[in-house]
């Protein structure tokens, strides 16, 4: 008896769902199952096919996870269309410069995405509203345009466009481009192959067709779909969706729909174990989960109250790079390489191995200068599949032959490896990164403010950023919290993760040239002389930082083991 080959691509993996009755998409009190799935992504893979006539078949998607997000990215599948996933935590011209830079010829959103579409310019995009009833007609009149035998359920079936029917998606065809950010600032789009994708679903052999994995975590994001969408997809199990994460409601929503895995990126564990404690916290069906960027006490303290063991590792959508965690590893390690990965910490000057790391009695590293230097992979490059339109890019993550990370870290002894962060001027707040300047931009436009530099300074909590401002104020001027709050809620292009959590009033350092000196503001941070105004919460409402709240800072970076 013989087993069936692994599908080389996704198209090939849907099409053996196509007769599975089996629960396939969940949101709410609504089901679909595979059968239904393919269905839909058939109809829309009609309508790309009807579609995208001119250029390249690029499609965004600005949408919350809903059904129809997936039918998309399935329909894609099928059609060798290319999903462009849109971040809606971006802004303005960051955003359209998204749709512009990845060609696509229609973005398909709601009416919360078309408001924030509105004004910008998308150059040739058009934009469709899916949940208004003229989409549901475009994908009947394509339906009915297509009088093929075997129709829609034929991948290779001829529909109202002209010429011979398209060619079956290949592993090497394009299928997404998910954003990550770079040190410039510049949008760089990460391309995903078919093949990779296909990959990605059937290498997940912790996966079972009676599996329930429950997708909080945005869909243009990689975790979301690389730890939840393709190993369903792959093994015939359900994908249960939130629209937008809520810790409210993340165990509610595991209880009801009976998960069995989920997977978070940085701080949403610490959200969640905000929360009251409720008698039926360990009440549910959750084997494990994926936690990657969270920190080892919020691990350990969601582990012992709710009973679930979850796994960190490091990976990014580039997917070149990838360490498991194993078992007796030290709690902030990131893993070690997955099973042929030659994977080393270099120094990014000379290109030589640095030195292993040494800690003393309490665990603190006794020679940064030496062991800290960039994670780098000397035998991945063909797992690396590039930046679109971005050749800059490329060449900066494939210097000598080696896949330059970006990331700096440093290995222990016993071959573990640890984040130790990021190089350039980027930032990563709650799982998305972006570069400084472009909010140095919009501070600028403060009117009490003469001079704006923004830096990164550890989260006290995980492995991401948090942004503090500093800003020297106009002569005369008096910093006002109201007003700053009540500025940057009316700047349309400043990203959802942008607004600083720490604002340090008083005069920039400069180096002996004139230039604003950004060295003294990270190493101090909010440990300083200077007045620092901060967010404790999550809104806008910007207090002093007091005595007090600085003691609370320090004791939870101690226990976190967070600052640099």
């Amino acid at each position: 008896m013989t087993t069936p080959a692994d599908p080389a691509t996704v198209a090939e993996l849907l099409a053996r769902r196509a007769d599975d009755d089996r629960p396939a998409v969940r949101l709410d009190d609504t089901c679909h199952s595979w059968r239904q799935t393919c269905r839909e992504a058939a109809r829309r893979a009609a309508w790309m096919r009807a579609t995208l006539t001119a250029g390249p078949p690029h499609v965004g998607v600005l949408l919350p996870n809903v059904p129809e997000y997936l039918f998309l990215l399935f329909g894609a599948a099928r059609a060798g269309a290319v999903v462009v996933g849109l971040n809606d935590t971006r802004r303005g011209a960051e955003l359209a410069r998204d749709v512009t830079h990845t060609d696509c010829r229609v973005v398909l959103t709601d009416a919360r995405g078309q408001a924030l579409l509105e004004g910008l310019d998308l150059g040739d995009a058009r934009v469709v509203r899916v949940d208004e009833p003229a989409w549901a007609a475009e994908l009947v009149a394509v339906e009915e345009a297509v009088s093929t035998p075997g129709g829609l359920g034929d991948p290779d079936v001829a529909g109202p466009w002209v010429g011979p029917a398209p060619r079956p998606p290949a592993p090497e065809d394009l299928y997404l481009l998910l954003f990550t950010s770079g040190s410039t600032g510049a949008p760089k789009a990460v391309r995903m192959t078919q093949g990779r994708a296909a990959r990605m679903a059937a290498r997940a052999s912790w996966c079972q067709a009676h599996d329930v994995l429950y997708c909080a975590m945005p869909l243009f994001h990689g975790n979301a779909l690389n730890a939840c969408v393709f190993p369903a997809l792959g093994a015939g199990a359900t994908i249960a969706l939130r629209e937008r994460f809520s810790a409210s409601g993340f165990m509610p929503d595991v209880r009801r729909y009976g998960a069995t895995f989920f997977s978070t990126v940085g701080r949403a564990l610490a959200y969640i174990l905000a929360t009251p404690a409720t008698p039926d916290d360990r009440c549910h069906r959750v084997a494990f989960a994926l936690a990657p960027e969270s920190s080892p006490a919020d691990l350990a303290a969601f582990e012992e109250r709710f009973g679930i063991p979850c796994v960190t590792g490091y990976g990014s959508s580039e997917n070149a790079i990838i360490m498991v965690p194993v078992p007796g590893m030290p709690p902030d390690a990131l893993g070690v390489p997955l099973e042929g990965i030659d994977a080393a910490v270099v120094d990014p000057d000379t290109g030589e191995e640095c030195p292993r790391a040494r800690f003393d009695e309490q665990g603190r590293l006794r020679n940064p200068d030496e062991a800290i230097g960039e994670i780098v992979g000397r035998n991945v490059l063909d797992r690396f599949e590039g930046y679109y339109r971005n050749p800059e890019a490329d060449a900066q993550r494939s210097r000598h032959g080696w896949y330059w990370s970006g990331d700096l870290g440093y290995r222990d002894e016993a071959g573990f490896f640890y984040f130790a962060g990021r190089s350039g001027e980027w930032l990563r707040v709650d799982a998305e990164n972006f570069a400084v300047a472009p909010v140095e931009r919009i501070l600028a436009r403060f009117p009490a403010a003469a001079g704006v530099a923004v830096v990164g300074v550890p989260d006290t909590r995980t492995a991401d950023d948090q942004v503090l401002a500093a800003i020297e104020p106009v002569p005369g001027a008096a910093f006002d919290p109201e007003a700053f709050a009540a500025f940057l809620a009316a700047q349309p292009d400043l990203g959802t993760k942008w607004a600083p959590r720490y604002v340090r009033v008083g005069r920039l350092p400069t180096t002996g040239t004139g230039k604003i000196d950004k060295a003294p503001l990270r190493a101090e941070g909010w440990r300083t002389a200077d007045p620092v105004w901060w967010r404790p919460g999550r809104d806008l409402t910007y207090v002093p930082l007091t005595d007090d709240d600085r003691a609370r800072l320090e004791a939870e970076a101690a226990r976190h083991r967070r600052w640099r």
